[in-house]
């Protein structure tokens, strides 16, 4: 048996048969890979580049889609928008008016209270005559509460004066003591004076003054000249 030469640690030493067995081996290995790697390299590359393309248009349309969709609703929302924004300013405006009505009333109705009231009445107007002097007296009568009737103070006209507003006695006792009887209701100036009613005239000759201080007088110690049927 051969002795064995290899020393302990190392590896055997090749031989020039063993070197170009292992490059041939190396050799076909490399191009068998080179053989494989290639073209499936090149399918695969085309494959993904075809299959990546169809993907990109793909995705280019559905972003087409999506965009318009997007800008229909943005119209859609705007419009929604701007019609609440019109509600909210029409009802604002219709705010803003009642309160200003409302003001504007108040502040007539404040005007108005501080105004004096005035009430519009149209002057009355009597006839210058006996009936006009008798109707004039009875409203002023009236108005002082003094009693009397158209009736009653035309009876004692013409009894007393037969309607004469400047008839003068110049013959009874009055006149005997300086002081006639003067007037429609031949009323002495003493008790002209005493029942003379304000806002008439201060002359005994005065038709409706003369009247209306006779009838004072008449209610004061007849209770009416409704009442008084001679000399009083």
């Amino acid at each position: 048996m051969p002795k064995n030469t290899a020393t302990p640690g190392h590896s055997p030493k090749l031989t020039k048969a063993h070197k170009l067995s292992i490059a041939g081996v190396a050799t076909l290995g490399a191009a068998a890979l080179a053989f494989s790697l290639v073209p499936g390299n090149a399918g695969t590359t085309t494959s993904d580049a075809a299959v990546s393309s169809a993907h990109v248009a793909y995705s280019d349309q559905q972003i087409q889609d999506v965009k318009g969709s997007v800008t229909d609703q943005l119209a859609g929302a705007d419009l929604k928008t701007q019609d609440i924004a019109a509600k909210q300013k029409a009802a604002a405006d219709a705010a803003k008016k009642k309160a200003a009505d409302a003001r504007t009333k108040e502040q007539a109705a404040s005007r108005s209270a501080a105004r004096p009231q005035m009430e519009t009445v149209a002057a009355k107007t009597y006839a210058n005559n006996l009936d006009g002097w008798i109707r004039q007296s009875l409203d002023i009568m009236a108005k002082n509460g003094i009693p009397g009737t158209y009736n009653g103070l035309y009876r004692n006209i013409m009894r007393e004066s037969t309607g004469n507003p400047n008839a003068i006695n110049g013959w009874d006792i009055n006149a005997q003591n300086g002081t006639p009887s003067i007037g429609l209701l031949q009323v002495i100036q003493p008790t002209f004076n005493a029942y003379h009613v304000a806002g008439t005239s201060t002359s005994i000759y005065n038709p409706v003054a003369n009247i209306t201080a006779a009838a004072n007088y008449a209610a004061d110690k007849y209770g009416s000249i409704d009442n008084v049927n001679g000399a009083y």
